[in-house]
């Protein structure tokens, strides 16, 4: 694809893994700074899906893997959730066999493909100088891969699980927390009416999150994170007691998926993974609540408590980003211009300790982020910590705090 004179160089986007609010207002931050500051911006469909189908032939029709953004398309997307984009969880270091492009079959027949090679030439060809990939771990870790071979990368940090390293703050956290609040307060006024237990399973494999801020919110009484696994009796009991001290006899529990009790194993639904070598988890939720009924009676003058059990699932992912998840992404998207407009890339942006700053981008791969359990959750009772607030973040706890 032949580039313009006029422009001082294009600017390739994408957006992978979930989709989270928040994702349209960064690319429209990106977008409408670049387009002002005299660039062209490429965006690519379907996360590194779309670098991986496109056919180098200038009569082929590549629309279903990329476009030129405009003023007009990103402002009317900016204030919609989701990705207008699109986003996959490929990975084009590890590509099945059956998933490798129907072109692309002759040349890449192992049982597992690196396209790489394919996405460094699709990205000479479009003419791409820099590289704005917004993503969790997963995406961003094959933009430091792209980044070791070359490509001028700027990282955008997004996952409503709030553990990409680095960043006090992931585009989607705080929509997620709010929506998970919401469902909470709406569900309890069932849990109410039938004097129940209420079992919320969210989002959170490796990281406890989202389900630790929206608890110290008060959403709910409990909650159980993957960084700790409990005892299912204490559960139990601290449950009971919380039931019995509410004036309408009920009960709430926060369940990151990822969670699980003293003995037991991360539920999955079934034995497939992604190209990141996840399984999907669910079913936690499920587990504890059986649990939770079975022994309730030893607790309840023998008789048994009946569970409400909900998992939120897409619910606090779907839908219009609220105020954070429109000015951060909006901030962000405007970082990576400034980088850019520096020469300056292998970062990710981020926001720490209440300021935004930028960070080399290979800390993604460096180390997990993960509640601070010894710091922010009592293990004995199950909730976070309330206690010292002082000088902390926005958000209450990263994994540096």
């Amino acid at each position: 694809m032949a580039r313009k004179k006029s422009y001082k160089g294009t600017i390739g986007i994408l957006t992978g893994g979930g989709d989270v609010p928040g994702l349209n207002p960064a690319i429209r931050g990106v977008t409408i700074r670049a387009l002002r500051e005299g660039y062209k911006v490429i965006g690519f469909r379907r996360g590194w899906a779309g670098l991986i189908d496109i056919v180098r032939d200038k009569k082929h029709d590549n629309s279903r893997n990329f476009l030129e953004l405009t003023e007009d398309i990103v402002n009317k997307a900016g204030r919609t959730g989701g990705t207008f984009l699109h986003t996959s969880r490929t990975r084009p270091s590890h590509v099945r066999k059956e998933e490798v492009p129907e072109f692309l079959k002759e040349d890449y027949q192992e049982e597992v493909n690196d396209l790489t090679p394919e996405v460094l030439k699709n990205l000479e060809w479009v003419g791409i100088d820099y590289l704005i990939p917004i993503g969790g771990d997963d995406t961003l870790s094959y933009g430091v891969h792209l980044y070791s071979h070359g490509v001028k990368v700027i990282a955008i940090p997004k996952t409503m699980d709030n553990d990409v390293p680095g960043t006090d703050y992931c585009i989607g956290f705080s929509t997620c927390v709010t929506r998970t609040i919401q469902h909470a307060n709406n569900l309890r006024t069932s849990a109410g009416s039938h004097e129940r237990f209420l079992v919320m399973e969210v989002f959170g494999r490796y990281a406890g999150f989202t389900a630790m801020l929206p608890t110290m919110a008060g959403a709910a009484n409990r909650c159980v994170i993957p960084e700790y696994q409990f005892e299912m009796e204490n559960l139990a009991e601290l449950m009971s007691y919380d039931r019995k001290k509410n004036p309408s006899n009920y009960s709430m529990l926060l369940v990151s998926e990822g969670a699980m009790f003293d003995g037991g194993e991360m539920i999955f639904q079934d034995a497939t993974t992604d190209a990141y070598g996840h399984k999907k988890l669910g079913g936690i939720g499920d587990l504890i609540s059986e649990e939770l009924k079975r022994l309730s009676p030893k607790f309840n003058n023998g008789k048994k408590v009946n569970i409400i059990n909900q998992k939120l699932g897409y619910l606090v992912r779907g839908g219009d980003p609220d105020a954070i998840d429109s000015i951060v992404p909006m901030a962000y998207g405007n970082l990576a211009l400034d980088l850019i407009l520096q020469n300056i890339h292998g970062r990710l942006v981020v926001l720490k300790n209440g300021r935004y700053d930028n960070v080399p981008v290979d800390i993604v791969t460096s180390k997990k982020k993960v509640v601070n359990v010894g710091r922010h959750y009592n293990t004995d009772r199950l909730r976070p910590f309330y206690k010292s607030f002082e000088m902390q973040p926005l958000f209450i706890m990263t994994s540096e705090y």
